[in-house]
């Protein structure tokens, strides 16, 4: 790969670990053990059988966790430590090859943007959970799925059309972001009130 097709999948991939990081990295193991793309840098590793069905065992997990009302948003606090740094991982892996100065920069901006897009879910999740019905939580999961399956296939495939939807997900992202700061406060505000034993609706309400 050229460079830019590098740095294209390895912030594509890094996006979209935000969004669903085991659906990301079961495509791009299965992409590349059946020869379908040969992945730089240091991604060749997610080849690996153990790998694909540790991955896809935890999809198999979160596709049902994150359709159930405040089951999602714990997921969601419990992944913000894991989908972020996950991202950077991702990025600083694929341009291993690259100079270490690229290296470094695509790490950052792969958390960045795990960071915007995990942020993103999250804050929309916690609003989704503020209704009273379950439908907007498996619109919301199937979307996101879909999102992350899609947008891996692009990274790996389609670096200049990946590259336009991060521009515009920046854009949207600068314009959202406040949204993005109350929606994990009602998040985080909710799930404390779980465990207190208080209505998560209650609570993430008032911290809106």
């Amino acid at each position: 790969m050229d460079w830019f097709s590098t740095l294209s999948l390895a912030l594509g991939t890094a996006w979209t670990s935000g969004i669903n990081l085991y659906a990301t990295v079961t495509v791009l193991g299965l992409l590349q053990k059946f020869g379908a793309t040969k992945l730089p840098g240091g991604l060749d590793v997610l080849d690996n059988w153990w790998i694909i069905g540790i991955a896809g065992f935890l999809y198999f997990i979160e596709f049902f966790a994150d359709k159930i009302p405040y089951i999602d948003s714990i997921w969601d606090v419990i992944h913000t430590f894991i989908r972020v740094p996950a991202g950077a991982i991702v990025a600083y892996a694929a341009t291993s090859q690259t100079d270490a100065s690229v290296q470094t920069i695509a790490a950052l901006l792969g958390g960045g943007l795990a960071f915007s897009s995990h942020g993103t879910k999250a804050a929309l999740r916690a609003g989704a959970n503020l209704s009273p019905e379950p439908v907007s939580n498996w619109v919301l999961s199937i979307v996101e799925d879909i999102i992350a399956f899609v947008g891996t296939i692009l990274a790996v495939f389609a670096p200049v059309l990946i590259a336009i939807v991060l521009v515009i997900f920046a854009i949207f992202f600068v314009w959202f972001f406040p949204k993005v700061v109350r929606g994990v406060r009602k998040l985080f505000g909710g799930i404390r009130a779980l465990f207190r034993g208080e209505g998560f609706q209650k609570v993430a309400r008032k911290s809106s």
